[in-house]
């Protein structure tokens, strides 16, 4: 995909005994600042500033049942009140290979999203699924 440029937001930062911590406005919560979770609050304005996502549609760090496993995606968008794209967001220094797509597909295999993306925030890959073809993403998608 061509390098996302993430969009200047005013995060809002604290510290609590002696944690940095950020304000999640999707989640209205204070969470550590872990370098995933910046990763992830950058991402989260990219895609309702830059592409115009509606931030009502974007679903932060819920669990789904896989068998009788719990996961937690990163990012879910919806779309027509079906799941649209999967994002799963990692720290800069973990490389997006075969583990991270491997973890993206069990949610796969239960959400059966058009769009998958995984990012650390400097590499993002993308593909869309059609027929159970994938096709990779130069770009995000438009949310219409």
């Amino acid at each position: 995909m061509n390098p996302i440029v993430y969009p200047s937001y005013p995060f809002k930062l604290q510290q609590v005994n002696g944690k940095d911590q950020i304000f999640d406005p999707f989640r209205k919560v204070w969470l550590v600042l872990t370098p995933e979770e910046w990763v992830r609050q950058n991402m989260l304005q990219y895609l309702v500033q830059t592409c115009q996502y509606p931030s009502a549609l974007i679903a932060v760090e819920k669990t789904i049942q896989l068998g009788t496993l719990s996961k937690r995606f990163d990012i879910l968008v919806y779309k027509d009140e079906k799941p649209w794209m999967i994002i799963e967001c990692k720290e800069a220094r973990v490389d997006i290979n075969e583990k991270t797509l491997s973890q993206i597909l069990q949610y796969q295999q239960v959400l059966e999203a058009d769009f998958l993306i995984l990012t650390n925030g400097h590499t993002t890959v993308g593909a869309k699924i059609e027929t159970g073809k994938w096709q990779a993403l130069q770009h995000f998608p438009e949310y219409l």
